[in-house]
């Protein structure tokens, strides 16, 4: 299977990142229950302990162990020394029930020196639930634009510093699963401004020349819609003058003037956006997926909006 022809669905890992204040929460969420409604057994983590992804999912606060949220959709939150002790657990044979103690200070004094530790925990924890097969699909709120590329190459810079051992194995099978194309993506979250398309582009660079990790697709959240045809634009101009505002007032029998104040706005606001969907489309070539989602006017993000992107994501994707 070609990465061109690699459906968002298809992969089994995703990680969905993008500036802050962009919607990155939003989309991994309504990803995991767009897969949800379609039979995949899914799993969302989110990686930011302020993040919301509860209240995305509806539910109340996440932990460490997955919390099913609806029929095929589980939710957690990640914790560093909670996957810590699970890997001691399976790897190391070291009981659940114990504590820490001496390991885990030595963990924090080797983490806080060595590149990518307390990374390759979250990366690993995900990586592991792919290749255990427990979820067909996972589906990570990562760091946003700033940090994610060393979170997603932690495994190699691991890789760099061991050369033998339990730990060189282990992210060794990492680097693969994460490499392969067919089994994992980023998913880069945008909307059409200029300062997140510049951080996009730069991200989509980095991530090609830091990372064998495919693009698995850009999502343009906040799209406003096209209000008017070119003909209806036309007509729409000549009501704003005031003549035919006047004409359509007397049709209507109320003043007219905060409607189309309003629409004027949405139409310059569209206008200006062009440009930057220009830019993207043209800096990211022919090779990565663009979807668009619409500007939702909600108060705050719940379930409703989820399923309403969920259902966006779909028809963008021909679902």
């Amino acid at each position: 299977m070609s990465r061109s022809s690699l459906g968002l669905l298809d992969r089994r890992l995703l990680f969905v990142t993008g500036k802050g204040g962009v919607g990155k929460t939003s989309v991994a969420s309504a990803i995991g229950w767009l897969a949800a409604s379609r039979g995949q057994r899914t799993l969302v983590c989110e990686v930011d302990a302020k993040g919301n992804l509860a209240d995305a999912v509806g539910v109340g606060p996440l932990r460490f162990e997955p919390t099913e949220v609806r029929a095929d959709l589980f939710a957690m939150a990640m914790d560093t020394e909670e996957s810590l002790r699970e890997y001691m657990r399976l790897n190391l044979r070291v009981p659940f029930v114990a504590r820490l103690g001496p390991v885990a200070r030595t963990f924090d004094f080797v983490a806080n020196a060595a590149p990518g530790v307390k990374e390759i925990l979250t990366v690993g924890k995900l990586a592991y639930e792919v290749r255990e097969r427990h979820y067909d699909l996972v589906v990570v709120d990562a760091s946003a634009t700033g940090h994610v590329v060393g979170q997603l190459a932690s495994p190699v810079a691991i890789n760099d510093l061991v050369k033998v051992g339990l730990v060189r194995s282990q992210t060794d099978w990492m680097i693969d699963l994460l490499t392969d194309a067919d089994t994992t993506g980023v998913v880069v979250v945008t909307v059409p401004e200029e300062m997140p398309t510049s951080e996009t582009l730069e991200l989509i660079g980095r991530l090609r020349d830091e990372t064998e990790i495919d693009v698995a697709s850009v999502i343009v959240n906040r799209v406003l819609p096209e209000l008017f045809s070119k003909g209806e634009e036309l007509l729409f101009d000549r009501l704003r003058t005031p003549e035919g505002a006047a004409a359509l007032e007397r049709r209507v029998g109320a003043p007219v003037d905060d409607v189309l104040a309003g629409a004027d706005l949405a139409v310059r606001m569209r206008r200006s956006r062009v440009p930057h969907l220009t830019r993207l489309r043209e800096g990211l070539g022919e090779d990565v997926d663009l979807l668009y989602l619409p500007y939702l006017f909600h108060r705050s993000h719940g379930v409703r909006a989820t399923s309403v992107l969920a259902d966006a994501i779909g028809d963008e994707l021909g679902y």
